[in-house]
């Protein structure tokens, strides 16, 4: 087949799945089944007795137990049977869909789902390494907020393509402990301010550490005034400009930190324990209910409060994508339909039970819908964030990995 041939195919594929949309599951069906692809009720009948194989993170005992909830429900309503494959880095998962794939395993592969976001998924899309496209022709992905949300369908600055289905979101927050910090610092000038007033009590983790990683982009982001050379793939020439501010910031704040900048915590976790027995002012997040959880949990105090910069901080989506070999490819679209639908979104919400954010428009839920999260979301109050700030796009995926190892070559002991 010529590339126009292929170029043109995925085009109609792609307009097909937005048109999918803004339709209902019935009509979806209809148009499914018009251009020969596969109708939904034929890819549930299809999925019944699958196994689907589900890579994902498998440090966090509260989403361990939220998955193995989901496992009840689809295996209950549509006989699915999850099984999650618990892995520190999803990375390791890419590496063997890679092999896999090289050594023929073209549609029997050993992973068929997979939690991702950010250059994992630009690493699998420019492989072509993905399924799909799918995710807009699922049925539940007609509540799903692209307008208020648009990381929905942009993935660090990727165009997603329906190549991954959103499922939770994320946004750099603070929290504080308002007997010690009643005023946070609301941008990073204010934040240094802080530091020099209280040196040794303010810090952040050490890059390449996800949270550590991200307080270094929200730096590059408020520092630059100009972004738009951070959404296109990174270049020298811009690097050293974007660059330029946050050095000579890091410059002057580090001096001030815990352990007067010599040292970094490994994890945001240590920072949390550190505000818990006060002897750091402010930890740092990227759900933005986490600190609602932990005050629930006992393991802050009661006068927590969460924050977020005036200007902005932030944000993304992650998703969960299907291999191109996935074995069970109808099956991993059932379970990521459920993932996408109110009574999976909501519960996920509840800080009793994960606390993660919804990706879902709960104005477009019906009546039942809204109760649900209503109810879900009741308990999210002691720690909670009063006024939640714009989210700031992520910078393009090849920012990452030239902002680490250039922090690393300035800062690394």
């Amino acid at each position: 087949m010529s590339r126009y041939l292929l170029t043109r195919r995925r085009t109609l594929a792609l307009a097909l799945a937005s048109w999918l949309s803004l339709t209902t599951p019935m009509t979806a069906n209809i148009a499914i089944a018009a251009t020969g692809a596969q109708p939904w009720s034929d890819i549930e009948t299809n999925a019944k007795g699958q196994t689907v194989y589900f890579n994902a993170w498998g440090g966090g005992e509260r989403i361990n137990a939220y998955l193995r909830w989901v496992g009840e429900q689809v295996q209950t309503q549509f006989g699915v049977k999850l099984v999650h494959v618990k892995v520190a880095d999803i990375a390791e998962t890419i590496a063997r869909v890679r092999g896999e794939v090289a050594a023929g395993k073209r549609n029997n592969g050993s992973t068929d789902l997979m939690w991702v976001n950010g250059e994992n998924f630009a690493t699998l899309k420019r492989e072509g390494l993905l399924f799909g496209p799918f995710a807009q022709a699922l049925p539940n992905f007609v509540h799903v907020d692209t307008a208020g949300k648009p990381t929905t369908l942009k993935d660090f600055g990727e165009t997603t393509d329906g190549l991954e289905s959103p499922w939770g979101m994320a946004q750099l927050t603070f929290y504080a402990d308002r007997q010690l910090l009643p005023t946070p610092p609301r941008n990073a000038q204010e934040l240094e301010q802080l530091a020099a007033k209280q040196p040794g009590r303010i810090t952040y983790p050490r890059p390449p550490e996800f949270h550590g990683t991200t307080f270094l982009k929200q730096l590059l982001l408020e520092l630059n005034p100009q972004r738009t050379w951070l959404d296109q793939p990174v270049t020298d020439a811009a690097f050293k400009q974007a660059t330029a501010p946050l050095w000579t910031y890091l410059d002057a704040l580090h001096p001030n930190l815990w352990r007067s900048g010599q040292q970094f915590p490994t994890s945001v976790a240590q920072i949390a324990q550190g505000v818990s027995d006060r002897s750091l002012l402010l930890g740092l997040t990227f759900n933005p209910v986490e600190a609602s959880a932990e005050v629930a949990a006992g393991k802050l105090p009661v006068s927590t409060y969460s924050y977020q910069h005036t200007g902005g901080t932030i944000g993304n989506t992650h998703f969960v994508a299907i291999p191109t070999n996935a074995n069970a490819p109808q099956g991993a679209q059932v379970v990521a339909n459920f993932l996408l639908s109110p009574l999976a979104q909501a519960r996920k919400s509840d800080i009793r039970v994960w606390g993660d954010p919804t990706v879902l428009d709960l104005q477009s839920l019906d009546a039942a819908g809204q109760a649900a999260f209503a109810a879900a979301t009741s308990g999210n109050t002691g720690g909670a964030l009063a006024n939640t700030a714009p989210t700031l796009g992520e910078p393009h995926v090849s920012w990452v990995g030239a902002l680490e190892t250039a922090w690393i070559q300035r800062y690394g002991q």
